[in-house]
């Protein structure tokens, strides 16, 4: 069965650095892209930042030169390193496995991140 967790979160100050973690098991992490997504109230889920199996990042223009996506494939986790938060940061963050020539994905359930000014 395969599990998608995430960590970390929780209220920050404007200003401030949050990491986040998502740990997959019960597949080969290290065969799937990896994604960041975010859902704020009232707003549709937006990806946020990408990781490729072979560590190509991309970032949406928004957190660009903020934040950071990483994994490590020996720990099967995925990280997101998010300095100068912004109030507009405030979602719901998912982790999501995706493999590149389709199949089926999975859904992590989410962790609050909240940025307050």
């Amino acid at each position: 069965q395969v599990q998608v967790v995430e960590s970390g979160g929780g209220s920050v100050q404007a200003g401030g650095s949050s990491v986040l973690s998502c740990i997959v098991s019960g597949t080969a992490f290290r065969f799937y892209d990896m994604d960041w997504y975010r859902q704020a109230p009232q707003k549709q889920r937006a990806l946020v930042a990408s990781i490729s199996r072979g560590g190509s990042t991309n970032y949406t223009d928004s957190v660009k030169g903020r934040f950071t996506i990483s994994r490590d494939n020996a720990e099967n986790t995925v990280f997101l390193h998010m300095d100068s938060l912004k109030p507009e940061d405030t979602a719901v963050y998912y982790c999501h496995a995706g493999l590149p020539y389709g199949g089926t994905d999975y859904w992590g359930r989410g962790t609050q991140v909240t940025v307050s000014s």
